[in-house]
This record gives structure tokens, sequence and C-alpha cells, in this order.
């Protein structure tokens, strides 16, 4: 099979990272998106930062050539759920890095309710809980594509789905009741 390749440096930190404004704003996006360290955010601040730079690429070619490669960036990113169907080049200019935070699957699992707060769906992910479309991920910072995004689940087997089915269970017999 071969030795594995060395990973990557997959961000780049700021030039300055000790000017005050900076850090607050930063405190504030790790606080909301519950990220592990400021790597977590220079890693999305960096995948933006090379997206705005192939649209600007793109933008000072020729239309011709601009519109074969153009469709396929655009098509990449309306796939990962950065931007809408009838996006053009000049949407790409203005994502933020708050786009790609919200993508992540540990911000998708609080906001389909699978997980209480931030904290929590971050440890479901990381104890091996959460499963897309039958296997486990656990990386909180996967980026979740829109087709993917109806398949997330409890993984079979989690003590955590028997817990939830188990509360669902509950509260319908409670509804019939009344």
């Amino acid at each position: 099979m071969g030795d594995p390749k060395s990973s990557r440096k997959k961000w780049e930190g700021p030039g300055h990272p000790w000017i005050k404004s900076r850090l607050e704003t930063e405190m504030k996006i790790i606080g909301k998106y519950g990220l592990r360290n400021k790597k977590e955010l220079w890693t999305a601040e960096t995948i933006v930062r090379t997206l705005r730079h192939q649209a600007r690429n793109l933008l000072a070619l020729p239309e011709p050539q601009r519109s074969e490669v153009g469709k396929s960036l655009l098509e990449r990113l309306y796939k990962l759920g950065l931007i809408g169907k009838e996006s053009s080049l000049d949407d790409i200019l203005g994502l933020t890095s708050e786009n790609v935070l919200e993508r992540r699957l540990q911000t998708i699992i609080l906001k389909k309710g699978m997980a209480k707060t931030i904290y929590q769906a971050r440890q479901f992910i990381t104890h091996g809980h959460i499963a897309i479309n039958g296997k486990r991920v656990t990386n909180p910072g996967y980026l979740v594509t829109r087709e993917d995004e109806d398949k997330i689940t409890y993984a079979l087997g989690s003590p955590i789905k028997d817990m939830m089915e188990s509360k669902n269970e509950e509260t319908q017999g409670e509804e019939g009741e009344s």
C-alpha cells in the first residue's frame, strides 16, 4: 500500500494576530460555533480566502474561458451549501468564514435539534454517536454537503439513539393521553 502522505497544514494564521479587535471577534466566533481553538477558525478563513482568490482569477479571464471553469466552481460551492442555485462569481466574493462555519457538522447537528448545545454536539460527534448515511463521522469540522444534510442520524448501536427514541415514545404517549 505504501507509506501514507504526510498531512499538510490546512490553515494560514493572520499576519498580525495580536490586534485587540481581531482577538475579540475571534473569541465571539469561537464561542458561537463551539470551536476548540483558533486553528479551526483560521481553517475556515483559509477556505474562504482560497475560494475568493479563485473567483477573482476567474473574473480576470475572458468570458469564454470563465464560463466553463466558473460553472464547475459554482456547482461545487452549491453542493457544499455555501451559495444558492442562481449565484454568480460575484457572490463568491461575498463569502465569509461564518458561511463555512455554518456548514460544519457540529453546527448542523445543533440546528437539527439533535443536541442541546453546540458543545454537546461536538461531544456527540467526537464520541462516535453521529453517522452520515450510516457511516460514523468523528470530525466536528466535517463540511456537510446539501445531499448529506438529510442523511445525518445517530449511529447504530449508539446509546444516545436509544435514549432519544425512548424520549420520543414518552412524548407521543403523553400527547395521546391529552
